[in-house]
């Protein structure tokens, strides 16, 4: 037995345990602190977007598309509306088979025509692929009920309601109306450069042409959102909130459409443009292309043979020949030079000339179309029988400086800022120009020669119709020169609170009063006793014109003969005019494409376009072409056998 005891080292334990006891605690401490911290981020810090997330997983937001605005004429007849109808769609995701046995069942089913094939080919081939594409639109009550009845055999194929664009109107007015059509990429990344992606959420359309395009802010209105609570599986259990889109504006036009459509009426199957507008204020009371195509072929997606026969047409139907057709004036240009003149001080109303039947300028004889000459010729006379002559003259001793100087202003040359897309702009010839136009340095020098041809509205003039129609317009307004406009009144669809498009007078000319009662009379001469007296005859109002005619192609020296010319190259007819002659109401510029003398072909037509918006009076059939035989040139005297060579140019 050991003679010592070991005794406990009992304050020893107690200081261990407690040390451990510490350690145990602080890392309880700790943790609590670490987890209550975390709780206070998430809980008050990051509040909103745990919420905002939570909220999400249960809620979807679902667009509603706004309803689109309409568009009517001045008197309330309705040009572009909507309509609801049901279509039949296929969403080729997620479909279990093939794409082709889908449609071929489907069409066991409801007829789809060879049409509808290719309108969904194309469509097809446009869209993504979770996309739901309409193989057929505007089922009748019987063709939804009998699909309903076997919706169960076609999982990603449904029947929804959706809204419909409509032009009423068909071909009438479609060149300035435009059309709707579905949104592409090229549409998708514009709106997302413009910030506006957003607002297209569930709409499937976009303006693409005519004021459709031009006033799209206007019309599509704003994108509204129903918040959907949804299961695991994605399914809609119910609606929570609801915002209400807001329908787009309605357009109200400054077009008289009965007026649009006897205009177009007139023109008959012949190629042409008119733009008739109120000087006072620059509305456009009609905008004619002929021929026009049919905007509602395009609403659903046009079909690949229906595009291909408008875009091969020779007569170009797609193209709007009022704002982009660039044509030389003819001797419609005529009185603006002789404004031009009394403006410059180059010529006096009563200045004569003596016109032997041509000019000639160093080696070079330009022809009047009168063999033997005019005889003595003053301003009025050279506007009423149409001279050439006298304008040769008068373009060379203006100089080409002096004529661009004038005629800028007036807006020859430049886009008038028409409400439309796709305005071209036009040549104004120019030193300046001539060296901008041509590469080779001998083709920049400008000739005098190139200045002859100038005063009668030919050589390197180009101009569209409406330029010329806000020309005449400037010209019988004093001076005072507007934007043309189509839009009259933007209305609120819901309140139907109106917002006038104040008319916009870009410039005030500081023409002479007496001078433009100068140019005004002599065109009033021109329908009372010259060139446009025969379409004009019996006219109870007075009214003013001008007619012209413009080569297609130069002659070279040798004799025109229409008979023996390809109808193509043929020359065009254009008329300028305005009524009544007093106070002018209505002005409008027009061609009719390969159609000879101004005065036979586009005069008869604008009478009847005056008559209707003067007096009320309706056509009984299409304006027809004056026979080639002519009166005598009343203001002269001049003998019958001369008239047709006469007015080769006139």
């Amino acid at each position: 037995m050991s003679r010592y005891t070991v005794l406990r080292d009992h304050h020893g334990e107690r200081f261990s345990f407690q040390r451990r006891l510490l350690v145990v605690l602080s890392v309880v401490v700790t943790g609590l602190l670490v987890l209550f911290g975390r709780m206070v981020y998430l809980q008050v810090m990051q509040y909103q977007k745990y919420q905002t997330l939570a909220e999400s997983n249960r809620i979807s937001l679902v667009p509603i598309p706004p309803s689109r605005g309409i568009i009517t004429d001045r008197n309330g007849i309705v040009l572009a509306h909507n309509y609801s109808a049901y279509t039949l769609e296929i969403t080729p995701s997620k479909l279990p088979g093939k794409l082709d046995d889908t449609i071929e069942s489907l069409a066991g089913l409801i007829e789809i025509t060879p049409k509808d094939r290719r309108r969904f080919r194309k469509l097809l081939d446009e869209s993504k692929e979770f996309e739901s594409i309409p193989i057929k639109t505007r089922l009748n009550d019987e063709d939804a009920a009998r699909f309903a009845a076997q919706a169960f055999r076609f999982p990603g194929v449904e029947i929804k309601a959706r809204l419909f664009r409509q032009y009423p109107m068909g071909e009438s007015a479609s060149h300035l109306i435009g059309y709707i059509g579905r949104i592409n990429d090229a549409d998708m990344k514009r709106l997302e450069a413009e910030s506006d992606i957003a607002n297209y959420k569930g709409t499937d359309h976009i303006g693409k042409f005519g004021l459709e395009k031009s006033y799209e802010t206007v019309l599509h209105g704003k994108t509204g959102y129903e918040e959907v609570e949804i299961d695991a599986g994605g399914r809609a259990v119910r609606s929570l909130r609801r915002t209400a889109p807001v329908s787009g504006n309605n357009l109200i036009l400054s077009v008289d459409i009965k007026l649009q459509q006897i205009a177009e009426q007139a023109f008959g199957t012949r190629r042409g443009a008119l733009v008739a507008m109120e000087p006072a204020t620059g509305g456009v009371l009609a905008l004619i292309s002929r021929p026009g195509f049919d905007p509602n072929l395009f609403v659903d997606g046009i079909d690949p043979v229906s595009w291909k026969e408008l875009n091969e047409s020779p007569d170009r139907p797609l193209n709007n020949r009022a704002i982009q057709g660039l044509y030389p004036p003819g001797s419609t240009f005529k009185p603006f030079m002789a404004l031009a003149a009394l403006e410059t001080g180059k010529r006096r109303a009563h200045d004569s000339i003596g016109d032997p039947g041509f000019f000639i300028l160093g080696n070079h004889r330009w022809r009047d179309d009168k063999v033997d000459g005019h005889g003595l010729v003053d301003m009025n006379k050279s506007i009423v029988v149409s001279c050439n002559t006298y304008y040769y003259k008068l373009a060379n001793d203006m100089g080409i400086d002096l004529i661009a100087g004038f005629m800028g202003p007036l807006g020859f040359g430049s886009r008038t800022g028409i409400d439309l897309p796709g305005e071209k702009e036009g040549i104004l010839p120019s030193q300046a120009w001539k060296r901008r136009a041509f590469k080779r340095k001998e083709q920049q020098r400008w000739l005098a020669g190139d200045t002859i041809s100038i005063g009668n509205g030919q050589g390197y003039n180009s101009y569209t119709i409406i330029q010329l129609a806000q020309s005449v317009s400037t010209l019988v307004n004093h001076g005072v020169q507007y934007r043309p406009h189509l839009v009259q009144y933007i209305e609120n669809s819901s309140t139907r609170a109106r917002k006038q498009m104040e008319p916009q007078p870009i410039k005030r000319l500081p023409y002479k009063p007496e001078h433009i009662e100068v140019i005004k009379q002599a065109m009033v001469n021109v329908n009372l006793a010259g060139t446009s007296s025969r379409a004009f005859a019996g006219a109870p109002y007075g009214s003013g014109g001008k007619t012209g005619t413009a080569q297609v192609f130069s002659l070279k020296g040798a004799k025109y003969n229409a008979s023996t010319t390809r109808e193509d190259l043929r020359d065009h007819a254009l008329f300028i005019a305005f009524a009544p002659a007093d106070q002018p109401r209505i002005a409008l510029a027009m061609i009719v494409e390969n159609a000879g003398f101004g005065a036979q072909a586009a005069a008869p037509i604008a009478r009847q376009v005056f008559d209707y918006y003067l007096l009320g009076k309706l056509p009984a059939k299409p304006a027809e072409p004056l026979p080639d035989e002519a009166p005598a040139d009343s203001a002269e005297g001049t003998p019958l056998e001369n008239f047709m060579q006469q007015h080769r140019h006139d």
